[in-house]
């Protein structure tokens, strides 16, 4: 299982902390909801998605009973599951289409040669196809195949939480296949965090999160942020490393969990929906070069190398382990996350100039023809 801890370089002042409720396992009601619905059969080729706008309501309805909240909320997520051939990822999703458009973190696909998703409203496996997304943001959107008259969730307003509005995260906790909710409050809004991916320690910045003390768990990411009308406010995505499992289930006090706002998550879907690629979002084939980099661990600019893929075109091209990416394509590198955002804009069977200064000092330039990769 995979999902990004936050560590504990935090800008903003941290929250007061509220009491917290029991965590929720809605097995029984995810039958329930599995009964009703019923499971459909039908093995049709896929067909172009037609994307149905997915619901907003309207402000201040009635809050519901956990019971209620579960009834509404469960039958839209599914249960994500991703490989990269050596690990496997768990991880959650929201329907946004009754033809199976999702959205989750773009953590839980990262490096996947094979997706599927399970719907929780039929207990359906499908194969799912990553149509794009947004590093920086942490946001994927997925296609599954085949599939037809899904429950679509109804998405809020995030731009209307308040400081301690109670909240719901509900998600495949712990990869295990079953929804859990975990309830908690808003503690801080806006907040800016650097979240490291417990799966291959990467980090990334992520900022204008929501806070909250509900007890986000892996497998939780990408699953939604629920307010008290079943409203979808925001995707959890990050969680403390220091929230325990065996804290007492009515305290909150030291869970910190993060969530993407609704809002800023819907942006990158509606980008990739319409296939533009652009700023910080990819859409389509993931190009592949073939290094994993980081930042320099000196005042030199530029992205170090800290690994090569045999056979990759950076491998082709004479750059080794250890090397400093300094240019793409006569644009400066330097920092690691400069070369992932000149990659964003790039596709397979593109061409692109490279340049760097090997473990010699020596600098180096080689034109290359990007290969394509997994999301």
């Amino acid at each position: 299982m995979c999902m990004a801890d936050v560590e504990t370089d935090r800008t903003a002042r941290r929250r007061p902390r509220h009491r917290r409720g029991l965590r929720l396992l809605l097995a029984a009601l995810a039958a329930v909801a599995l009964a009703l619905v019923g499971t459909r059969l039908d093995t049709e080729p896929p067909r172009p998605t037609v994307v149905a706008t997915p619901e907003v309501s309207t402000p201040a309805p009635a809050p519901l009973s956990p019971e209620e909240l579960a009834a509404r909320v469960v039958p839209t997520i599914v249960t994500v599951t991703s490989s990269t051939g050596l690990k496997s990822t768990a991880g959650t999703g929201i329907v946004l289409s009754e033809d199976g458009l999702v959205l989750t973190n773009h953590h839980v696909v990262d490096g996947a040669v094979d997706v599927s998703a399970t719907a929780m409203a039929t207990g359906r496996s499908y194969d799912a196809e990553v149509l794009g997304y947004d590093t920086f943001r942490d946001v994927a959107v997925l296609r599954l195949g085949a599939a037809e008259g899904l429950p679509v969730a109804t998405l809020g307003d995030s731009t209307g939480l308040r400081l301690h509005d109670p909240v719901t995260a509900i998600g495949n906790a712990e990869g295990a296949g079953l929804p859990v909710a975990s309830p908690g409050r808003v503690t801080g809004l806006n907040e800016s965090v650097t979240a490291r991916s417990s799966g291959d320690g990467s980090r990334n910045r992520l900022t204008g999160m929501i806070e909250v003390d509900a007890d986000v768990r892996p497998g939780d990411s990408g699953g939604p942020l629920v307010d008290a009308a079943g409203r979808v406010v925001g995707v959890s995505t990050a969680g403390n490393p220091d929230n325990r499992p065996d804290a007492p289930a009515a305290d909150h006090t030291g869970i910190t969990s993060y969530a993407i706002p609704i809002d800023d998550a819907m942006g990158v879907a509606g980008q990739v929906r319409e296939g533009r690629t652009g700023g910080t979002v990819h859409v389509g084939p993931t190009p592949f070069l073939g290094i994993a980099v980081t930042n320099s661990p000196t005042l030199q600019d530029g992205a170090r190398v800290v690994a090569v893929g045999f056979g990759s075109p950076a491998e082709q091209a004479g750059i080794r382990s250890d090397d400093l990416i300094t240019s793409w394509s006569g644009t400066p590198i330097r920092s690691a996350s400069d070369l992932t955002y000149e990659m964003t804009a790039r596709h397979p069977g593109d061409r692109v100039e490279i340049g760097w200064v090997d473990a010699t000092g020596a600098a180096r330039t080689a034109s290359l023809v990007l290969g394509a990769g997994p999301p």
